[in-house]
């Protein structure tokens, strides 16, 4: 069964699908025979109260990013799921691409080295959201990435940004990510470049990473590249630091659409009562992330710490 309130698409979708029941009205859909499972695409600001309603009338729920408008809807949606033994899922959908899986296969085999930074961006021209600004937009993406791939929370939140066609709709955001030890992700986001850019580079103490998701072919391409630091000299004149160039290699991806590996995962996790890659935990995560870049921009950049759960 599909939904739309908007008579024309329902037409369209329709004419694609035609053997898939349509409807106008969410409510009359959750009271409906033989569904047990909602997907949520729409409006940021609908995303808890459709989610609720699903789980209130008991279905599992695939929620598309962001997870909800604030933290505190996203908790209430993670324990309204745990009493009712549902599952609730976050369409990290980069998370189920064949790139970001082989990414994460090379860091865990340690083929980078420690992981130093990363740096993320996704930048195009448009499409301009009425309601949110573009960090809260394009940044869950990067955001969930990120956090797979180091497997930590980062300790604080800056961003700066700028709202250039909407007052008070940030086009153009950075966001910095301060983890432990000295390891930072900044996040590049943009509804106002010129060509659309998907890219994520990863560097490593050994071998440095380039992804880039708009490439047809060499998705991954793996810098054997690398700076190290001298032992002690005793004076300045003897002291070199020591670059290191090498080959580049690309790994072979099995083909496979992101989306469709995403759904087959909802309904795996229904099928076989386990918890997504992309629970609503992760969304949870990933929202906290974004409140305390939103935080940050009020106070024109300054570091917000990352608020952590009671628990």
């Amino acid at each position: 069964m599909m939904c739309d309130v908007n008579g024309a698409r329902l037409n369209t979708l329709k004419a694609l699908y035609p053997e898939v029941a349509p409807e106008t009205s969410f409510e009359n859909m959750l009271n409906g025979v033989g569904l047990d499972a909602v997907a949520v695409a729409t409006s940021v600001k609908l995303h808890f109260p459709m989610a609720k309603a699903a789980l209130l009338a008991g279905k599992h729920v695939l929620i598309e990013k962001p997870m909800a408008a604030c933290a505190a809807h996203c908790e209430e949606l993670i324990e309204l799921a745990r009493q009712r033994g549902l599952v609730l899922m976050v369409g990290h959908t980069f998370l189920y691409s064949p790139a970001v899986r082989k990414i994460k296969e090379i860091i865990d085999r340690g083929d980078l080295g420690e992981i130093r930074y990363i740096c993320a961006r996704r930048l195009n021209l448009g499409l301009y959201q009425k309601d949110i600004n573009v960090a809260w937009d394009l940044a869950p993406h990067d955001i969930s990435i990120i956090l797979h791939l180091l497997e930590r929370l980062p300790e604080s939140v800056n961003c700066t940004g700028s709202a250039h066609i909407t007052p008070g709709i940030e086009d153009v955001t950075l966001i910095s990510l301060n983890f432990a030890k000295d390891v930072s992700a900044m996040i590049h986001s943009s509804w106002l470049d010129p060509r659309k850019v998907r890219e994520m580079t990863v560097v490593g103490s050994k071998r440095m990473l380039l992804y880039d998701d708009m490439a047809p072919l060499e998705k991954i391409r793996i810098f054997d590249a690398r700076v190290e630091r001298p032992p002690h000299y005793d004076t300045f004149a003897e002291f070199h630091y020591a670059y290191h160039y090498g080959d580049i290699f690309s790994p072979y991806l099995q083909p496979e659409e992101p989306l469709k590996a995403e759904c087959l995962h909802f309904l795996e996790c229904i099928q076989q009562t386990k918890s997504p890659s992309s629970c609503g935990t992760r969304g949870l995560e990933v929202v906290r992330i974004l409140e305390a870049s939103s935080a940050s921009l009020k106070l024109g950049g300054s570091a917000v710490p990352l608020r952590r759960s009671a628990s």
